[in-house]
This record gives structure tokens, C-alpha cells and sequence, in this order.
């Protein structure tokens, strides 16, 4: 199984190009898609066997693959975001999607082997083309808005490489390994006999601030703005649902877990990076008047929720970090889709120049809805659910931090009704009198995503006595 996750976008990439005569470029997407839709069915599964069983999945041909319960999630998510993507760009992509499908694939394999790998040098080159990919979707077209955005992109994520490598440079001097485990019995053990020493203790700072980078966590978030913004629609929801998740957020939480072992000094650090970033990311959303860019500002802030969720250290603080990562990668998804078909449908991106689209384009307008109150945390929607945990995890540690990230739902709430307001309500423009709703395929990832936000939310009640033990 796990191993199948790495081999079968590699080898649709290869089929691609090998066959690049006969596949033109819509049936390279739909090949790429029917590759992200068989991805999210086996992370499906594997989620359900993790759960069951409580046991991991190892394969050592490639250093050391493991599917774990963390891992499962993370793939489920990738599997779903790269289909929801994919369906954009049979609308958004015009030329190119031949190019376009390969890349994703790419990206794909590239955070499956983030997923897998139990080895910090594997886990490096594995971000690394995560990292490449990306930088080549968001300036795809060679605009120059997105070659703006591509380049802030690559100047912090080079930093983050360094930071990385060295890091890595520091444990591998210390320890003589690199695997996590090997590396996290030797923290163990210098923890116990007298702390640990200041290489060690400058590689954990060195990492925590390359995968800060890589999350878009404040203040490391200044390429994250100008990045989904100024790409183009199917690169801004691969990028805001699972890319800065999977190469920041998903190692931080696979680190602080396996290898840091829940370091209350590392959790400090995260859960003052989680709120630093939930403040800033939800102001500066306020200010905003393009709306993929008060979307990114969003997103900042609700990465904010996980990482301040992962810091207490607790088991419910991971848990509920867990579904907040998943929760944020389908409704912040399903908004960048909403707002892809907006700007497709009006060729705008200036909210102050919209107004009543939802009566002309009522799958996005609603999808829109379900999406914003997930987003504030309304209930009975998947968001919900995941802010109420991280806010009771985080209660447990600092009543004054639980209430701070409490509040700042309110301007989460403010800056989402903004968007309702100015786009799908309120009085439409007379230039916009004829718009009408998105193409199919835009139709299929909002209502799939809708879905998964009200299927996820109802299911969870019915979980509660599972849950109950975390509680």
C-alpha cells in the first residue's frame, strides 16, 4: 500500500509522455483526475484500516515508507484537493493542460512521499519537489502577477531549504542518523540525562522556522498573499488546500509527535506562532478588496487554529488539529473554487465592483454559503467542530490564549460576511446582469465539496462516544 501512493502518479506521468502523441490535453486531465479520484478512494481506505487497527503500514524499498492514521489523512486530502483542482482547470486551463496535468501528478508524488517518508533527508528532497512543482504552477502562464508571486515564493521557500539542510547537517553530526525514529530516541534520551545539546537545540529552532515558512505561518507568511492570489484558478486551490499544509503543517505535526516528542518549548513556540497568525491573518482579511487576497489572508489565520491546537502538546490537541487540517483544506478549497468561478463568469476580482451573483449563480452562491460558515465555525458544519476542540485543548493550557482565539472567530465571522455581502448579495451591478452560472465541471467541485463540509459535520456527533476518551 504504501508504496502504491508514490508509483501510480509517477507512472501516469510516464504514460503521459510517452504517449504524448496520442493523449491530448483534456484526456490528460481527465487521466490525472481519475489518478487524484483512485488516490482519494485508497486514502479513504487506509484511513479506515489505520483506524481500525491502530496499526502502521511500513515499506523499506524507498528508505522507509509507513501509512499511519496522520499520513492516511494527509493522503485522503491530497487525493481530494488534486481532483477538485484538476476539475477547475478542464474550465480555467486553455492551452496548456497537458503541461498543467503532468505537474499536478507531480506535485502529487511529491507530497505522497512527504506523507510516507520516516527519514529527514528523504523528507527533504521529497518537499523539495513539492516546492519546484508548486513554484512552476504559480507562475504557469508567465504573467506578471504570477512570476511576482512565484518569485517571493521561491526566495522563502530557498530560506526554508537552508534551514533545513542545516538542521539536518546539525542532527546527522549528533546522532549519526537521520531516521525519525533513531532521531527521536536520542532527543529522548539527552533529555533525560541533561538536556539536550545546543546543536540539537538549534536544529528543532531551524526546523520549526523552515516548516513556519513553508505553513505561511506569521510573520514567515509574505509570499502567501501575492502567490494564491496572482495564480492562476487551479494552482490557487491546489496551493491554499493542501500544498502549504502538507510541505509546513503536516511536518510540524509529524515532527512534534514522532520526533520533537511533544517538546513543551517547541509547543510554545507553535502556539504562539498559532496566534500571532490567527490575529494578523484575520485583520489584514478585513482590508482586503480582492477576493482571492482576503481569501489568503484567511488562510493564514485558520493555519493559525492548527498549529495553536498542536502546540498544547495534548492528545486532543493533535487530534483536533487533525480534523482542522483536513476541514480547512475542503471549505478553504471550496471558497477558491467559489471565487475561480466568479472571476470566470465576471472577469473580475475586485469585490467592490460585485454584487447579487448569487441569484444568477446559485450553486456558487450557496456552496459560498455552507463554505463561510464553516470557515467561522458555525455549527453543524465540519469547522465547527474542529475550532471547538482546538479551543477546549487549548483552554486546558491557557484560558487567556482559548479566549483570544475565541474572539478573533468574530472578525472571522466579520470578514466572511463582507464576502456574502459585496459578491453574492446586496444589489447586482448592471454590467452584471447576464452573468451566469460556472461550467459543469466548476458545478461538480462545489457541490463536492459542499458535501464533504456537511457530510463531515453531521458525521461527527455520531462519533462522540469514539471521541469521547480524548475529551
Amino acid at each position: 500500500m504504501p508504496l502504491l501512493f508514490l508509483a501510480i502518479p509517477l507512472i501516469a506521468v510516464v504514460v503521459l509522455n510517452v504517449l504524448y502523441r496520442l493523449v491530448n490535453g483534456r484526456l490528460a486531465l481527465w487521466c490525472a483526475a481519475a489518478v487524484a479520484a483512485l488516490q482519494t478512494g485508497l486514502g479513504a481506505y487506509a484511513l479506515g484500516v489505520c483506524l481500525k487497527t491502530g496499526t502502521a503500514y511500513s515499506d523499506t524499498r524507498i528508505g522507509l515508507l509507513s501509512v499511519d492514521t496522520l499520513s492516511a489523512a494527509a493522503l485522503l486530502t491530497i487525493g481530494l484537493v488534486s481532483l477538485v483542482s484538476l476539475l477547475v482547470a478542464f474550465s480555467a486551463e486553455k492551452e496548456q493542460k497537458h503541461n498543467f496535468a503532468n505537474i499536478v501528478l507531480l506535485a502529487m508524488a511529491g507530497m505522497n512521499g512527504v506523507a510516507l517518508v520516516r527519514d529527514l533527508f528523504t523528507l527533504y528532497i521529497f518537499i523539495e519537489v513539492t516546492s519546484a512543482a508548486s513554484f512552476i504552477l504559480i507562475g504557469f502562464h508567465r504573467e506578471r502577477g504570477e512570476l511576482e508571486g512565484a518569485f517571493k515564493y521561491y526566495i522563502q521557500s530557498t530560506v526554508a531549504t537552508i534551514a533545513m539542510l542545516t538542521a539536518t547537517a546539525f542532527v546527522f553530526l549528533y546522532v549519526g542518523d537521520t531516521s525519525f525514529t533513531g532521531v527521536a530516541y536520542y532527543i529522548r534520551q539527552a533529555s533525560m540525562s541533561g538536556g539536550l545539546p545546543y546543536g540539537i537545540t538549534i536544529a528543532l529552532i531551524l526546523y520549526t522556522a523552515g516548516f513556519a515558512v513553508k505553513s505561511g505561518a506569521v510573520p514567515f507568511h509574505a509570499w502567501v498573499p501575492d502567490a494564491y492570489s496572482a495564480s492562476s484558478a487551479p494552482v490557487s486551490v491546489l496551493l491554499s488546500g493542501i500544498v502549504t499544509k502538507i510541505s509546513g503543517v503536516y511536518v510540524l505535526m509529524r515532527f512534534f509527535r514522532d520526533v520533537f516528542g511533544s517538546a513543551k518549548a517547541v509547543g510554545n513556540i507553535l502556539m504562539l506562532l498559532g496566534i500571532v497568525s490567527i490575529l494578523v491573518g484575520a485583520f489584514a482579511a478585513i482590508g482586503q478588496k480582492q477576493f482571492k487576497r482576503m481569501l489568503a489572508y484567511s488562510s493564514i489565520s485558520q493555519i493559525g487554529y492548527i498549529l495553536l491546537g498542536l502546540g498544547t502538546g495534548s492528545t486532543l490537541g493533535f487530534f483536533a488539529a487533525l480534523l482542522h487540517f483536513f476541514n480547512h483544506a475542503s471549505f478553504k478549497s471550496l471558497l477558491f473554487v467559489d471565487a475561480a468561478a466568479v472571476e470566470q463568469q465576471t472577469g473580475l476580482t475586485d469585490m467592490d465592483k460585485m454584487g447579487g451573483l448569487s441569484d444568477r449563480m446559485p450553486v456558487t452562491g450557496w456552496s459560498s454559503v455552507a463554505a463561510f460558515l464553516s470557515t467561522a465555525g458555525i455549527p453543524p458544519l465540519s469547522g465547527f467542530w474542529s475550532k471547538l476542540f482546538i479551543i477546549i485543548a487549548v483552554w486546558r493550557v491557557s484560558p487567556v490564549l482559548a479566549l483570544v482565539a475565541l474572539l478573533a472567530g468574530v472578525v472571522t465571522l466579520a470578514y466572511m460576511l463582507v464576502i456574502q455581502k459585496k459578491v453574492f448579495f446586496g444589489k447586482t451591478p448592471p454590467e452584471l446582469a447576464d452573468v451566469r452560472e460556472a461550467g459543469a465541471n466548476f458545478k461538480a467541485a462545489e457541490i463536492l465539496l459542499t458535501l464533504v463540509n456537511i457530510g463531515v459535520g453531521a458525521a461527527i456527533p455520531f462519533l462522540l462516544n469514539f471521541l469521547l476518551p480524548l475529551l
